[in-house]
């Protein structure tokens, strides 16, 4: 009996001791700053904040992996209740709602398909392969309904989802069950950053306008009657829109599907409409902006490119200045466009636009000599500096072909250092080792030219092979040639710097990816104008990652990205980087919003799209060749169409919307029949 007693006492330490190393070894600690957030939030685990559940996000807060306000189920009180808990401050969270990208259901469609007892889209998908007649349609069996917590989505009588913004939370739900990518988050920021891929449901005009207007949208807000609504789309993707309305190259209507029954819409007087229409109104029509940042963005150039830039730098929260040597801002808009087509008013009044959304203008003022990109960065405290100055063209009509500015330490281009070889009154300085990125006929003369003023060492950059002509250096004598390396098959990609001095580039390998780095402190481009970059200063840190304060200012120039449009187009002086102008003005637009979005991008550490998914002209796109049950009817005209196009009227209200309603509001492969 003692001995089974002792046995069990024994028994019951030897447990007792195991339980109390045990708690020891696996107690969890549980950070009363996450118990409190928790507490807060909702509950609703919707995922929303792209995590799983309320409490991982309450986890990423205190970690500061998300923000304050990263509960998209919850009010500004929640918000205000996190920060007091962390002991920060909020800031507005940009609105975003779910919208479907789909304009035509399976109650239209000339075939509709069931699917035999299947009640979900992706099981659908699968099973099915979806639409069998459009491979991006809407499927309309609802689940984006079934999926959303927050009764903001309903499927209408179209057999399409319908959004209710009021209730919608951008919650994402919808979006991430959606098996055919037809309904998605949208916000300002999303509109401006994102490009069109393969997996939306463009129209043949859209995709031919170098801007990417919502031609669809907003010729049916025209023949529904909303101008203002109209407008606001433009304004989406285009700050010019009463200027291009007058000079638009109007590739759109070559590609307008009523051109397989008659004639194209009149996409560009429709648009020039409603910007008349809004030079009525009281007030101006202005879009949407995001919430304000802290960010601050310089742009260096006040022509079209730079001022686009700066205008969607604006609509995405930061605030922009413009930097332009002239007293004048317009670019070739203002001095090569013939007075019969623009007046200076019309363009004077989407400058103003432009500037009454936050954008600040600097003139007279020459960056390179009155003021630097490291003056930019660290002394005026810019978070970013994008370059859009032009090609030769634009400096000709600055009147600076014989003073060439250094946009950024070290940089000159190839054409300004083989005239100054020629011509004593043009000054171009150069350090010990330099790097020349392309060549062409003048690379020889270049690299005797940098020779001759003290160079040590001359790198030669190019994307062409070895016995390519442009990097044939056969006339320089031995010994000037034993001074020169050439890397061929690669693309200069960045620059980086330290204060006032340029100290090296990163060249691409375009065979194989590897980067290498050379140190220089000039950089010699064979273009006629510098590349368009994006300078950032460089925070250092240091081991345990925290920021490294002080010290002399780093700064790095990266270039924009690419499309895929074919391989190996990374790095500068590639075919898709421009060599002079722009091909019109709505191209450089263009320019400036992809501008805008890398900035956005390159300052917040964000993942670019995947290139695969971008459309380009390469692209294989689902399209038709004939279109049905629609009735013949010609083009409107202006009443005035002998009147020079600054003088002319263009479109009654009534003739607008009589040429509205030719439109077809095309899809991707699908249109309105306007015959039974």
């Amino acid at each position: 009996m003692i001995q089974s007693i002792l046995m069990m006492g024994g028994l019951g330490v030897v447990i007792s001791t195991a339980l109390v190393i045990a708690s020891k070894a696996f107690y969890v600690y549980e950070d009363p700053k996450v118990l409190a957030i928790d507490d807060v939030l909702p509950g609703a685990n919707c995922g929303g904040c792209g995590l799983p559940g309320c409490t991982a996000n309450a986890q990423a807060i205190v970690a500061g992996r998300a923000s304050v306000n990263s509960c998209v189920a919850a009010g500004d009180d929640v918000a205000q209740a996190i920060a007091a808990i962390m002991g920060v401050s909020v800031t507005d969270k940009e609105p975003e709602f779910a919208a479907p990208g789909c304009y035509y259901g399976n109650a239209k469609a000339d075939l509709n398909y069931e699917y035999q007892g299947i009640s979900d889209c992706r099981a659908a998908a699968m099973l099915l392969g979806g639409m069998k007649v459009c491979h991006i349609g809407c499927l309309g069996l609802g689940t984006c309904v079934t999926a959303c917590m927050f009764n903001a989505l309903s499927m209408g009588p179209d057999g399409l989802p319908v959004v209710n913004e009021e209730n919608c939370t951008g919650c994402g739900a919808c979006e991430k069950i959606c098996p055919k990518n037809i309904i998605r988050l949208t916000s300002v920021t999303r509109r401006i950053i994102r490009e069109y891929t393969v997996q939306d449901c463009t129209t043949p005009c859209q995709r031919a306008c170098p801007s990417g207007l919502d031609i669809r949208k907003y010729v049916g807000l025209i023949q529904e009657g909303d101008y203002a609504g109209s407008l606001a789309v433009i304004k989406e993707r285009m700050p010019f829109p009463t200027v291009i309305s007058r000079i638009c190259p109007q590739l759109c209507e070559f590609d307008c599907r009523r051109l397989l029954q008659d004639e194209t819409v009149a996409i560009n007087d429709l648009k020039r409409f409603v910007c008349d229409y809004e030079r009525k109104q009281p007030e101006r029509i202005q879009p949407y902006k995001a919430p304000a940042t802290d960010k601050t963005v310089a742009v260096i150039g006040g022509g079209v490119e730079g001022l686009s830039a700066a205008y969607f730098t604006a609509r995405l929260g930061h605030a922009p200045t413009v930097f332009e040597k002239t007293e004048v801002l317009g670019g070739i808009l203002r001095t090569a466009i013939a007075r019969d087509r623009l007046t200076m008013d019309l363009l004077d009044w989407d400058i103003q636009g432009i500037e009454d959304l936050g954008v600040t203008f600097k003139t007279g003022v020459s960056v390179g000599t009155d003021i630097t990109i490291p003056q930019l960065l660290m002394g005026e405290g810019f978070d970013a500096v994008f370059i859009a100055t032009g090609g030769w063209d634009s400096r000709m009509a600055r009147n600076e072909g014989d003073n060439p500015t250094p946009l950024f330490p070290g940089a000159c281009l190839l054409i300004d250092l083989v005239r100054s070889g020629r011509d004593d009154k043009i000054q171009v300085d150069c350090g010990k080792h330099a790097v020349i990125a392309g060549g062409g006929k003048y690379l020889a003369k270049a690299v005797e030219t940098l020779l001759a003023k003290g160079v040590e060492t001359v790198t030669v950059v190019s994307r062409n092979p070895e016995d390519d002509p442009d990097v044939d250096l056969s006339s320089l004598d031995k010994e000037t040639a034993q001074a020169v390396t050439v890397i061929c098959h690669a693309g200069i990609t960045k620059v980086t710097g330290q204060e006032e001095a340029l100290t090296g580039v990163e060249a691409v390998d375009l065979m194989t990816g590897e980067k290498q780095e050379i140190a220089a402190d000039t950089l010699i481009i064979g273009a006629g104008r510098f590349p368009e970059l994006v300078f950032l200063p460089v925070k250092e840190t240091d081991e345990t990652g925290e920021m490294i304060a002080g010290g002399a200012l780093k700064w790095e120039g990266r270039e924009l990205p690419k499309k895929p449009d074919v391989p190996l187009q990374i790095g500068l002086l590639s075919k898709q980087d421009v060599i002079s102008e722009y091909p019109s003005a709505v191209a450089a637009i263009n320019g400036g919003r992809k501008a805008a979005a890398a900035v956005h991008h390159y300052m917040y550490g964000l993942e670019f799209q995947d290139p695969d998914l971008l459309i380009t002209k390469h692209s294989r796109i689902q399209n038709v060749n004939e279109i049905k049950q629609v009735e013949t009817t010609p083009k409107t005209v202006w009443d005035d169409l002998a009147q020079p196009i600054a003088a002319a009227t263009g479109f009654s209200e009534k003739n607008a919307r009589k040429e509205a309603d030719r439109c077809l509001q095309c899809g991707l492969i699908c249109y309105e029949k306007q015959t039974s």
